[in-house]
């Protein structure tokens, strides 16, 4: 019945006493909306996560008591079967069956009763809810919602309910309310996409298929009859209701946006909205440009310049057979689309202050080709060449950290210390990043990369760099410092930077056999020193490079990437990391999805609290996190029980009442399991790595070099 009140958005009324004990909100400071904002927002959050930390007590206490029935259950069962086996020789065990499969039966049925009985409690909770709701106007309730860094709520309860869906949420059946000329486009761009993607396939090698060969074009005429029965077959009454009431309440939102001059941004880091003043918000982006000062405002609009540059570039290149033809056409912009690229920000609304996030949407760049290009044939090296002292996940940090404690190296007063490199981005200096790109191809012995000469690669990056114009607020700028957030071969070039940067810390780290690790512009690393060795060494580091500042922390608990690790007298102990300030948001069930997204939602967040709890207690509160994570984002009970049972199958009986393990052996086993099979991110950059050297020209003492162990790699450090 809790669940159901969870689903329902109508929780206990001891919850609500909950919310008035900690203390109501009067304090407003005088001629200071901002800290105003930040009282209100702390105020709402402590008594939401209080709600919620109540919520997982009182399940797990719920849990406590089924277990302990469960457990007299199965003891009896056990009495049973011991005096028919005893008692009745011959056929003892053929009546126990029996008896066995009388009682699954039975346990089915009354799990289905207890279905139909909360169905029909859902139907009373909605009417009490509704009766309610003007003397729950102030309820703090415990689903997610939108961040709002404003000292009033100006939407209504449908609009604000709507913003809280999040911006993983899909609209209803949003082709189907488009006039039908729209429609039409869409389904000739969706087929022509699908159906030339499947032809490449087909008439490629081995396949063979020609081009106007029967098969291929019956495939093409079915799939376009499927997209017209999928855009033009009507809609149920009820769907055509629902959708047109959210396109209705999206209409409105848009309309309040505007006429009360907010802005709306998805969180950084974060699954949730953003509402604020867009005033306001204007002032943190024109802090972020002062700050940097990586930003030059133009006067004149450059793109025929740099489009021009972009495509003579590429052609002299061509003319001199420094990059092939396919190579040429992978990066010639399409100049019938091309566009400058357009800036925004994100607010980072874990951090104090609200800072924002520079996010650039190069997609139509002149210059987006060359750098999807270039991160596609320089990435797999950097992951090839240094993947000892990178970290891909959290799976792989705690797998790191589990062979150093095997080494002996984890001592009871070892400490952790993580530090990341404040705005790593946009305070690359270029011509320097340049130089380290092509030293470090150097110094792992190569002269060419895909047949392209390091003159050329040095080329092709640098007009992605220099040549980052944008499009801000009206405004025009260029960058002059660090590369596009948002830009594939950004994130390549600031690791390779960051190589080069490291090399001190990872020859100190490996001469006392401590672990360092780093993923992007965030490290990890341990220490068995005195702390204050430690802070000297990160005080000296932060003078070794003019835009490289870091910011650390150093403690035997520390939260790194998403996992928790905590030096307990000696032993490592990991769990799931929930930011404080991030919503338990996940895509809610009632989002335009299809229904196998669900299902890997919650069968990902089962396989993430397995691989990252180092002990069982800690894997069933991060289980309850994860159940009550879906029903405040409106999964039903049922299909959590479904895919929770689904997810345990092997390690729980058929006839169990709950839908989870309750052995911690059997839990250290699955954890073993799944912590040898690798991460969908880990095969990534395994596959990745293992095309660092296809076609590629190397140095001969390189290439022709014996392959190294595992142990020798292991022993290399980059």
């Amino acid at each position: 019945m809790l669940e159901m009140r969870i689903l329902c958005q109508f929780l206990p009324k001891n919850f609500d006493q909950l919310q008035y004990f900690i203390a109501p909100f009067t304090y407003s400071p005088f001629n200071h909306n901002q800290k105003a904002i930040q009282v209100k927002n702390t105020h709402y959050k402590t008594i939401q996560e209080a709600k919620r930390l109540w919520l997982i007590i009182s399940l797990n206490a719920y849990e406590i008591k089924l277990q302990d029935y469960e457990k007299q259950y199965q003891n009896k069962f056990l009495e049973l079967e011991s005096q028919l086996l005893f008692t009745i020789m011959s056929n003892g065990s053929s009546i126990f069956n029996q008896f066995k499969e009388y009682m699954i039966c039975q346990t089915n049925t009354l799990k289905q009763d207890i279905v139909k009985k909360v169905s029909s409690y859902r139907s009373t909770l909605l009417r009490l809810r509704q009766r309610s709701s003007p003397s729950r106007k102030n309820i703090i309730g415990v689903s997610p919602e939108t961040y709002l860094d404003l000292i009033s709520n100006p939407f209504n309860t449908r609009q604000w309910n709507h913003l809280s869906l999040g911006p993983l949420c899909i609209r209803l059946n949003q082709s189907a309310i488009r006039p039908r000329p729209q429609q039409e486009i869409q389904i000739k761009n969706e087929h022509k996409t699908i159906n030339d993607k499947v032809q490449h396939y087909l008439v490629s090698p081995p396949h063979n298929i020609p081009l106007k060969s029967l098969a291929l074009k019956t495939f093409s005429n079915d799939l376009l009859n499927y997209f017209n029965r999928s855009y033009f077959s009507p809609l149920s009454y009820k769907d055509q209701v629902r959708t047109a009431e959210q396109a209705k309440t999206v209409a409105s939102i848009r309309r309040k946006i505007e006429k009360s001059k907010l802005i709306i941004r998805m969180t950084d880091k974060g699954h949730n909205f953003y509402i604020g003043s867009a005033v306001e918000f204007e002032k943190k982006a024109q802090h972020f440009f002062q700050e940097t000062n990586a930003f030059m405002e133009l006067t004149a609009n450059p793109f025929h310049e740099i489009l021009n540059k972009v495509i003579e570039l590429l052609n002299r290149l061509r003319e001199k057979k420094f990059i092939l033809q396919w190579q040429y056409k992978r990066m010639i912009p399409d100049v019938t689309k091309c566009e400058l690229a357009h800036l925004y920000f994100n607010p980072k609304t874990h951090k104090d202050g609200i800072p924002v996030r520079p996010i650039e949407n190069t997609i139509l760049a002149p210059t987006t080709n060359i750098s999807n290009f270039l991160d596609e044939i320089i990435r797999p090296i950097f992951d090839n060449k240094c993947s000892t002292t990178s970290i891909i996940d959290g799976v792989s940090l705690i797998k790191d950290l589990n062979r150093y404690t095997k080494r002996g190296l984890l001592k009871s007063t070892t400490l952790f210390c993580t530090f990341d490199i404040r705005n790593l981005y946009t305070m690359l200096p270029q011509e320097e990043a340049l130089n380290i790109l092509i030293e470090f191809l150097h110094v792992h012995g190569y002269n060419k990369v895909k047949c392209i000469p390091l003159e050329a690669i040095r080329k092709l990056a640098s007009i992605v760099l220099k040549e980052n114009v944008f499009v801000y607020d009206k405004k025009i700028y260029r960058q002059v410092l660090g590369g596009a957030m948002g830009s594939s071969f950004t994130l390549t070039l600031a690791n390779i930077f960051m190589w080069k940067w490291q090399k001190e810390f990872v020859r100190r780290q490996d001469m006392t056999g401590e672990f360092y690790g780093r993923y992007i512009d965030d490290i990890f690393m341990t220490w068995n020193k005195s702390e204050k060795a430690l802070q000297d060494i990160l005080d000296e580091a932060n003078t070794w490079h003019p835009n490289i500042k870091l910011e650390y922390k150093i403690s035997q608990s520390l939260p790194f990437l998403d996992v928790l690790l905590t030096n307990n007298h000696g032993i490592l102990s990991t769990s799931v990391y929930h930011k404080p300030s991030a919503e338990p948001s996940v895509v809610p069930f009632i989002s335009d999805h299809p229904p196998h997204t669900f299902i890997n939602i919650i069968k990902t967040g089962l396989t993430r609290a397995v691989r990252y709890s180092s002990t069982f207690e800690i894997f069933n509160n991060e289980r309850l996190y994860v159940k009550l994570t879906l029903l405040y984002n409106r999964y039903p009970s049922s299909l959590i029980e479904k895919q929770f049972r689904r997810f345990f199958s092997e390690y729980i009986s058929s006839s169990s009442f709950l839908p989870y393990m309750d052995d911690e052996k059997q839990f250290l086993i699955l954890r073993n399991t799944l912590l040898k099979q690798p991460t969908n991110r880990q095969s990534q950059v395994s596959l990745s790595a293992a095309k660092a050297d296809i076609d590629n020209d190397q140095a001969d003492g390189v290439h022709n070099a014996p392959k190294k162990t595992a142990d020798e790699k292991g022993k290399q450090k980059h």
